[in-house]
């Protein structure tokens, strides 16, 4: 799993049916510590994530999974908003 935090929205005028309904959100990755790392990304919303919402997202074919109809074309997928992080030192 992946931290990030949601940045903007993503609008679409077209979508392919399995992602008909899904809000689609820009994320910017973050690391442990919550800084900024790479690019921002599109991930579909499970959570009804907000701006500036801490999430934590998943790639791959777990992203695929997080959705209702599980057959779909999914890269990332937002699987929670997180309410704090702790860092053990």
């Amino acid at each position: 799993m992946k931290l990030g935090k949601v940045i903007g929205n993503v609008v679409c005028t077209q979508k392919v049916d399995s992602f008909q309904c899904i809000k689609l959100l820009l994320v910017q990755p973050l690391n442990e510590k919550l800084e900024e790392i790479g690019d921002p990304v599109v991930a579909c919303d499970t959570v009804q994530a907000g701006i500036n919402d801490i999430v934590f997202y998943e790639g791959g074919r777990e992203a695929a999974l997080g959705l209702e109809n599980w057959f779909n074309p999914s890269d990332l997928t937002i699987m929670g908003i997180v309410d704090q992080v702790n860092i053990g030192e």
